[in-house]
């Protein structure tokens, strides 16, 4: 495994709790986690303690001197390093392989128990301490995140409680699909706890923020500037061109897959119904994954991936429907994870057909990943034989395709035309089973958002500047159009001119210094038009 230079390997002096005094190498690909223990105990023959129906947590050597057994230790170690992954990483399996310098007289009759623990035991190897074994630290190997999630010490905090309540059924012979299920729920329940959580730190860190307009410079710092996508470079992604016919083509955004996509849905701001939703599916697509493997007979859950983003502009869907992508990617139900964006224009062409040629061609481009129809309203024209309808027919006859697995498709648009929409067609409405609603952003999550990408560019504003932003902020809040406000484009928008204004005033009258060519000043806070909500005049 040493010599795959697709699997990231490293040796520990130790993987507490259950393994800390013993070596242990941790192999991991994308998909896999292997824990390599080494038990140099230097004995002979010895046999199980207990009965091979169950592990036991002592064992006997040959002279019926009891000593803890290794073969459970390691046990215990893949259960909870599966929990520590979870979060994170919900599509890895792990498994464990014991090299001992024992010999283990009862070894064939327990082998089924210890497949059934995801554990392989290699015996009688004599003078194993001796032996060297290679590694593969290649820091560019996305899967060295796993091992990082693994021996984080405060996730070993995190899990003393899940260990403690654990601690009275050592020794009993858990079912394997029930520990599958309060995996799954674990899982649930904690990313629900830590959405939670997240949602009130969010709001302490808007309190922070506040208080820190009082001191002279307000200072954010740059979440995103160890976010690495290097990891999905090797994936191939086609091209944006579409030929709707010989006389025409358009241009379609392909969105690469992201490296860490949880932890990109972490840092969006709000949202935490989405992210809870969003956790869940996942967390039953990787789950289904896992039951697959271990029960290829057994009946699986049927899951949809199909799904539905309704909100208005800036309300984050694109950059949801990214992370959505990738997720699916590392749960293993996506082979790629990028997103194709579509709106109507990408399908009506000029010519009788082109509809069809451009559906054919864009389902083959998002194959392995999401296709996003941007405005997919726009498809249910009030024409009975408007085109739209013809790709709304299209894009049915592929969702009841059942070989066409490798692909989510994503409806974005407003809530009200996209309701109309789905209600037109009781089969498009079954299709799409998973709702997920994006509501505007409050005035402190747009702060927040600002926050965020001054960041980005190590921009400050003095005290003065970010109250006089705030101010305008919440004044354009006010009087906003419901129908035409921005949300986060409108904070992108405002932010341009903001740069735009600094560069001129810097280039004007040179900064000082490095420190105030990245301050933001009063003056370059300029106010922009926003639209109102008409008045409506009438009885």
């Amino acid at each position: 495994m040493a010599a795959n230079y697709a699997v990231y390997s490293t040796h520990l002096h130790g993987l507490p709790p259950f393994l800390a005094d013993y070596d242990v190498y941790l192999y991991c690909n994308d998909t896999n986690m292997v824990i390599v223990c080494l038990d140099c105990c230097g004995h002979g023959q010895e046999h199980v303690y207990e009965e091979p129906e169950s592990l036991s947590s002592l064992i006997l050597t040959e002279n019926d001197e009891p000593r803890p057994s290794i073969v459970w230790k390691l046990t215990e170690a893949v259960r909870l390093t599966t929990t520590r992954l979870q979060p994170k990483h919900p599509g890895v399996k792990v498994h464990g392989v014991l090299l001992t310098e024992a010999e283990i007289l009862n070894a064939y009759e327990l082998s089924s128990l210890w497949e059934a623990h995801s554990v392989s035991v290699i015996d009688g190897l004599k003078r194993l301490k001796y032996k060297t074994i290679s590694v593969n630290e290649d820091d560019e190997l996305s899967c060295k995140d796993y091992v990082a999630t693994v021996i984080d010490a405060e996730n070993d905090q995190r899990q003393e409680d899940i260990r403690d309540s654990r601690a009275d059924s050592i020794g009993k012979n858990d079912d394997v699909y029930d520990d599958f299920e309060r995996m799954l729920e674990e899982f649930i329940d904690s990313e629900m706890e830590k959405g939670s959580e997240e949602a009130a730190n969010g709001d302490d860190d808007v309190e922070q923020s506040g208080d820190a307009a009082d001191d002279d410079v307000v200072e954010f710092t740059n979440d995103s500037a160890d976010t690495d996508d290097d990891a999905t470079d090797d994936i191939v992604i086609p091209d944006g061109e579409i030929e709707q016919n010989q006389n025409m083509s358009v241009k379609v955004e392909i969105l690469r897959p992201i490296a860490n996509p949880r932890e990109e849905l972490d840092k969006l701001v709000g949202c935490a119904d989405i992210k809870r939703r969003m956790d869940e599916l996942v967390a039953l697509t990787a789950y289904n994954k896992m039951m697959r493997e271990m029960f290829p007979d057994g009946k699986q859950h049927e899951v949809s991936l199909h799904s539905v983003f309704l909100g208005r502009p800036g309300t984050g869907k694109t950059t949801v429907c990214k992370i959505f992508g990738s997720l699916l990617r590392q749960a293993g139900a996506l082979s790629k994870g990028h997103v194709v964006v579509c709106d109507r224009g990408t399908f009506i062409g000029t010519l009788w057909g082109d509809e069809e040629r451009a559906m054919k061609q864009v389902l083959e481009k998002a194959r392995g990943g999401v296709l996003m129809i941007d405005e997919a309203y726009l498809l249910n024209g009030r024409n009975d034989n408007d085109p739209g309808k013809l790709v709304i027919q299209l894009l049915m006859n592929v969702l009841a395709d059942e070989t066409q697995r490798d692909i989510a498709v994503v409806l974005c648009g407003y809530k009200e035309p996209m309701v109309k929409l789905l209600n037109s067609n009781p089969g498009l409405l079954s299709r799409f089973p998973n709702r997920f609603e994006f509501a505007d952003f409050t005035v402190e999550e747009l702060l927040n958002i600002t926050r965020r990408r001054v960041g980005d560019y190590n921009y400050r504003f003095t005290a003065p500047a970010w109250e006089k932003y705030r101010a305008m902020l919440s004044q354009a809040y006010q009087v906003r159009d419901p129908e035409t406000w921005g949300n986060a484009r409108f904070v992108s928008n405002q932010l341009e001119r903001i740069y735009i204004r600094h560069a001129a005033r810097c280039v004007k009258h040179s900064p000082a210094d490095k420190c105030d060519l990245l301050l933001l000043t009063p003056e370059d806070i300029v106010p922009i038009d926003v639209p109102r909500q008409k008045t409506r005049i009438g009885f």
